[in-house]
C-alpha cells in the first residue's frame, strides 16, 4: 500500500510559477515509476510528466515540454513537479501516481489555477 499527498496547488496569473510536492508514505526507491496526470472539467486524464525509480528516465506531455520539470527526491520520499510559464490551458486538478510492481496508487489531486 502507498499513500500519496499532493501539495503546492493555488492560484496564479499565466506566466507564473508553482511546484506541486507529493510525499509518499513509504519508500519511493522501490516504486518503479511516479507521474503526474491532470484533469481538467469535461476532459480526460491526462499524463502530464513521469519519472523512474533512479530518476534517470523522464517523459513529458508534448504541451508543457520545456516548461514543466518533474524530479524526485527518495530521501525525502518525495516527487516534485516545477511549473514555469504557466497558461490558463494549464488549469486542472494533477494528481500523483505511483506505479508499483503490485498495482498503482493516486493522490488526492490538488486544483492548479491560471488566470489570465
Amino acid at each position: 500500500q502507498v499513500q500519496l499527498v499532493e501539495s503546492g496547488g493555488g492560484l496564479v496569473q499565466a506566466g507564473g510559477s508553482l511546484r506541486l510536492s507529493c510525499a509518499a508514505s513509504r519508500t519511493i526507491f522501490s516504486i518503479s515509476r511516479m507521474g503526474w496526470y491532470r484533469q481538467a472539467p469535461g476532459k480526460q486524464r491526462e499524463l502530464v510528466a513521469s519519472i523512474t525509480s533512479g530518476g534517470d528516465t523522464t517523459n513529458y506531455a508534448d504541451s508543457v515540454k520545456g516548461r514543466f520539470t518533474i524530479s524526485r527526491d527518495n530521501a525525502k520520499n518525495t516527487v516534485y513537479l516545477q511549473m514555469n510559464s504557466l497558461k490558463p490551458e494549464d488549469t486542472a486538478v494533477y494528481y500523483c501516481n505511483a506505479l508499483c510492481a503490485w498495482g498503482q496508487y493516486w493522490g488526492q489531486g490538488t486544483q492548479v489555477t491560471v488566470s489570465s
